[in-house]
């Protein structure tokens, strides 16, 4: 039926004289884009994180709306809470089959007694409008393939005010169509283009066979009939190649925005109630500077393979610090294909400083040399730490801004390289170099190492630094 009132529909425009019109467009306007199923269009909203400070009493209570083609769904209040996993809401709509482009609004509301307020996620005015193609299952407008924060991520930051509270958050979600053989490879697509069976399920297929499956590449945009160098191919210059994308899709990296892995692990419970786990709320504090400038950070303590306890000491040496780092990280395999992707975090009990960065499979074991992928830091000094009334900060912090300090030499910022950063000389006001460094406002420095939870922008004066114009996402893996 669709058919035929698209063929009475081009003649009545034909024979009415509306020759300007493009027949071709017509055509593809008037298309049964699925002839197997009645098309729904789902948007799922996966996760929300804010980025700025809110009500000064409590935390946001945030909500969601969707628009789908104008129909309007609302998701309830999550209360006083400022980051939302697994929020469980999706909308969806039937949308004609016939018309290719479906519109997409997102907003994200925090509740307040007197007025609901938008929270920005990208658009000035707080609105975010997209158009889903039910002819390719790919979206453009405010959020599209290669933006820089990401296909399916949207960051209030992105209008540049990374230091100005805007209710500035982050907002993950997803728009999909139902398919008859479930592979997530729309129908016209499948017909058209692929040359695949639209009723059989294509999922893992590699036809082209460049160790990525067809529904990874038709997702991200590549050609899955054509090989391409995955193995080499890194489009966002993160050192994460495209094969290694994929075996980290779970955490929902993006071969096309630059993103970080790592691994934490930790000590089993002392005898006299030693904690050396991680506490929640580091890892938010963690994420936050970096997905500010659209580098997202992920943390598997747990997820995956991270998270493992290891064995109780009261103080760990370097020589067990390597040994812990050979167990349980690359598991006694120098090929392990995470070394290429991860960090390595580990939390003992206590060892020399408060914690160092190191390299745990490339001479020397200890300094700032490329291939540096791996930090230790003390759980005790983190308590110790919160007893200090000049800092006045809560255990999170302290675990947070020792793992950006540490993970700041992973990226390549080195002692005296710049010459603010791990100054032993500079950190108290009655040594010399205090003064000199005084500018580079940076977690780097140990001035601010407890007091400031970012690296420098380099905008503070004489003697400043601009880590993030500087930090080498590839520096891990550098020879």
């Amino acid at each position: 039926m669709k058919k035929i009132t698209s063929i009475l529909c081009m003649g009545i425009l034909l024979l009415s004289g509306v020759w300007a019109v493009d027949v071709s467009s017509i055509e593809t306007l008037m298309e049964d884009f699925d002839q197997l199923v009645d098309i729904n269009v789902t948007v799922d909203i996966l996760a929300i994180r804010s980025l700025d400070g809110f009500d000064r009493s409590s935390d946001p209570d945030f909500s969601v709306k969707v628009f789908i083609n104008g129909e309007e769904f609302t998701s309830d209040i999550w209360h006083d809470t400022r980051y939302v996993y697994e929020p469980h809401f999706s909308a969806a709509l039937n949308v004609p089959d016939d018309e290719e482009f479906v519109t997409v609004k997102i907003q994200l509301w925090d509740s307040n007694d007197d007025a609901d307020i938008l929270c920005d996620i990208g658009d000035e005015n707080g609105d975010v409008e997209l158009f889903y193609s039910i002819k390719t299952a790919h979206w453009v407008g405010d959020d599209q393939l290669k933006d820089p924060s990401g296909y399916g991520r949207l960051c209030g930051c992105d209008d540049g005010s990374i230091y100005e509270n805007e209710r500035d958050c982050e907002l993950w979600f997803d728009i999909y169509q139902n398919d008859l053989d479930g592979d997530g490879l729309p129908y016209w697509k499948e017909v058209n283009v692929y040359g695949t069976d639209p009723e059989v399920d294509d999922t893992g297929d590699d036809a082209d066979d460049d160790d990525i499956p067809i529904e990874w590449e038709h997702r991200w945009g590549y050609d899955p009939l054509a090989w391409e160098d995955h193995q080499h191919l890194d489009d966002d210059n993160d050192s994460i190649s495209n094969i290694e994308e994929y075996l980290t899709s779970s955490f929902d990296s993006d071969p096309f925005r630059q993103d970080i892995f790592l691994e934490i692990d930790w000590m089993e419970e002392g005898s006299n109630g030693e904690q050396s786990a991680m506490p929640e709320k580091a890892e938010e504090l963690l994420k936050n500077p970096f997905h500010r400038r659209n580098i997202v950070f992920h943390l598997d303590t747990g997820e995956v393979s991270g998270g493992e306890l290891i064995p109780f000491a009261d103080k760990s040496e370097q020589a067990e610090i390597l040994e812990i780092y050979d167990n349980y990280f690359i598991h006694n395999d120098e090929n392990n294909w995470r070394r290429g992707v991860f960090h390595y975090g580990i939390i003992v009990n206590l060892c020399n400083m408060k914690g160092y960065a190191f390299s745990g499979d490339t001479p020397p074991y200890w300094g700032y040399m490329p291939s540096t992928n791996s930090f230790v830091i003390s759980s005790s000094q983190m308590e110790k730490n919160t007893k200090k009334m000049i800092y006045n900060k809560p255990l999170e912090y302290f675990y947070g801004s020792a793992m950006m300090h540490e993970m700041g030499h992973n990226f390549g910022i080195r002692f005296g390289e710049p010459f603010g950063c791990d100054n032993w000389i500079g950190k108290y006001p009655w040594q010399i170099c205090f003064w000199l460094i005084r500018n580079y406002k940076s977690i780097m420095n140990y001035q601010y190492t407890y007091r400031i939870f970012d690296y420098s922008d380099g905008t503070h004066g004489r003697g400043d630094y601009d880590d993030w114009e500087n930090i080498d996402l590839t520096y891990f893996e550098a020879q």
